[in-house]
């Protein structure tokens, strides 16, 4: 049996990769920062909730314990907690909207990371999927045939870059671990306002895919539902 633990699963695209992956067959814990929409989300899907916020060292702390305790492994890991930023012209940009954003898109990886990598060692196959976005690869958004190259969000697309290159050195620096970073394409979520023309499944499909690919699989890579991506 394979578990899974999922940040931000309480609704679009965490909560869609929950729903696929307990059909698949995985043990599914729910990661939700807030415990009303997390437990709905968890018994709509029929998983385990943990309460976990990820800007938190003492939350993301419990929730490690709480699922050493009750599952005692975790066999892969989804970083996917996420969030926009402020909707603000650059100029008016401050540190401290940058911190907000980072701290959670990432120091939030880093900070589950580091918790679960005890779990994730008791794994036979362990796997860390950080989702991160096309926003953040230099590739996509200086072609001008991508959707990317016409968008404007200096904190959030600059995070994503961040969190990809954090992807690739944690596959450098361990080994027995599988890292990879997922762009899950123009999705309709709450963080575009649903504006996005591709649908939650089609956004969950490299997560998917890799979550389910069987041992031996990629590492150190950032991929979309096609396959490897230009950074």
């Amino acid at each position: 049996m394979t578990t899974t633990f999922i940040t931000g699963a309480n609704k679009s695209l965490g909560y869609e990769t929950a729903r696929r992956l307990l059909e698949a067959g995985h043990t599914v814990v729910v990661g939700a920062r807030d415990p009303q929409r997390g437990r709905a989300a968890a018994e709509a899907l029929g998983a385990r909730f943990v309460q976990i916020d990820v800007t938190d060292d003492a939350s993301v702390e419990a929730a490690a314990a709480d699922v050493a305790a009750h599952e005692g492994v975790v066999d892969v890991l989804v970083n996917n907690a996420g969030v926009g930023g402020p909707q603000a012209p650059a100029e008016e940009l401050t540190a401290a909207d940058a911190l907000a954003v980072y701290d959670v898109n990432v120091f939030g990886a880093l900070r589950v990371t580091r918790a679960f990598l005890p779990l994730l060692r008791k794994a036979a196959d362990p796997l860390v999927v950080n989702v991160t976005s096309g926003l953040g690869s230099f590739a996509a958004v200086h072609d001008p045939d991508r959707i990317e190259s016409k968008v404007v969000a200096p904190l959030y697309t600059s995070s994503k870059s961040a969190l990809t290159m954090l992807t690739v050195q944690y596959a450098r620096a361990l080994p027995d671990v599988r890292f990879n970073a997922v762009d899950p394409g123009y999705t309709a979520t709450d963080l575009n306002g649903h504006s996005g023309p591709q649908t939650v499944t089609e956004g969950t499909d490299a997560v998917v895919a890799l979550a389910t690919g069987g041992p031996g699989g990629p590492t150190g890579q950032l991929r979309d539902r096609s396959g490897v991506l230009a950074w």
